[in-house]
């Protein structure tokens, strides 16, 4: 990470704040992330395009992905970077910039698939917790507030009903999508059950998350309320 977004209103003190924001899929976590990262002048680390970038490997080599020791083989090979751009994250699989690569429906349901295996989801929390050991970041996924960073200064629990976020993701496919909104649903529901229900790290609220549903807000609103739970963060920690 050697970009910076200059800050807007940046943590008091020189303070290196983590803020964690977890939640299911369609929740609005990146959009909300890199926001956030702007006004405050965080680093955006989006954790699961790590996910996505290693799945895309998987299916690459045709490394069956219930298969968890091939899988666990193929990590010890694999290194994932992330590099701030103008308006996303760059995603480096092994050097190469797959960041166009990770955002199709199969590379986004492998990416649930091989994230329910223990050995994985170590490796990439070793991985998340280097980038952002220093502070100053704003990290999205399902389980930052829990595993990855129980020490956030702030953590935001980003919900939605599951019709409004499969809408979401629908939208996100463009003209070109070649799938009914029926079968993002589907396939949303089939992550959510994974991703709720896995043994390891299991998608939940910290005990000290903020739970914040977007169901029936806008865009805006979603990221003006995250705005407000930061800054009152801030206002609290200044005034210690």
């Amino acid at each position: 990470m050697t970009a910076r977004n200059h800050p807007v209103d940046p943590a008091p003190g020189g303070m290196k704040l983590i803020v964690a924001i977890d939640g299911p899929a369609g929740a609005g976590k990146s959009t909300v992330a890199r926001q956030l990262a702007k006004r405050f002048g965080l680093l955006n680390l989006e954790t699961g395009a790590m996910y996505r970038a290693f799945a895309l490997k998987a299916l690459r080599l045709e490394v069956p992905l219930s298969d968890a020791k091939a899988l666990e083989q193929l990590s010890e090979d694999t290194v994932i970077r992330l590099e701030t751009g103008e308006t996303e994250n760059r995603v480096l699989l092994d050097e190469e910039d797959v960041t166009g690569l990770i955002r199709n429906p199969e590379v986004t349901d492998a990416a649930s698939r091989v994230s329910v295996f223990p050995s994985i989801r170590a490796w990439m929390v070793r991985l998340q917790q280097r980038m952002g050991e220093d502070g100053g970041v704003v990290m999205e996924g399902r389980d930052i507030g829990t595993v990855v960073f129980p020490q956030a200064e702030v953590k935001i629990f980003l919900d939605a009903a599951p019709e409004v976020r499969g809408m979401r993701r629908f939208d996100q496919l463009g003209p070109g999508a070649t799938v009914q909104p029926e079968e993002v649903l589907r396939d949303l529901r089939a992550r959510d059950e994974r991703d709720r229900n896995r043994a390891d790290s299991p998608l939940k609220p910290a005990p000290d998350a903020i739970l914040l549903d977007s169901t029936r807000m806008t865009l805006d609103e979603v990221v003006q309320a995250a705005e407000s739970i930061v800054e009152a963060r801030l206002h609290a920690l200044s005034a210690r």
